[in-house]
């Protein structure tokens, strides 16, 4: 595993895009204000993501979170793993219990799963979707 980035869950995507480019100057290197997701340069390009956190809710299967209330989850460790698969099989034989098993997320252009740690901090674990030409 390798870490992808830090995802932090945002309700309100602008005024946080807003901080970290303008106020905190980050470099943006994906993303724009009105997105659902956006990332910047902290030493690791792309290693702070905002997204936005009722979408999350709904990767999650916590569909029912009405917009604009305040999620459990404000962040999330991501880790790109070579094959979410293989690594979801492996985990499950140690006890780990998954949030998710691993699905495609079109949108996102990855497979990925979910899980908590013993202190029930959010992890995402994803592989690359082949890229369709």
């Amino acid at each position: 595993m390798k870490l992808s980035n830090i995802r932090l869950l945002v309700n309100d995507f602008d005024k946080c895009f807003a901080f970290y480019s303008d106020t905190l100057g980050l470099e943006c290197s994906w993303g724009k204000p009105g997105d659902n997701y956006a990332s910047f340069n902290i030493g690791l390009p792309s290693g702070l993501a905002l997204f936005k956190a009722n979408l999350m809710s709904q990767a999650i299967n916590k569909a029912g979170a009405a917009e604009n209330t305040v999620v459990n989850d404000k962040a999330v460790i991501i880790f790109e793993v070579e094959n979410v698969d293989a690594v979801f099989i492996n985990l499950e034989s140690k006890a780990v219990n998954f949030l998710t098993a691993p699905k495609d997320m079109q949108d996102w252009g990855i497979r990925v799963v979910h899980l908590r740690d013993p202190e029930n901090n959010l992890i995402e674990l994803f592989t690359a979707l082949p890229v369709q030409n």
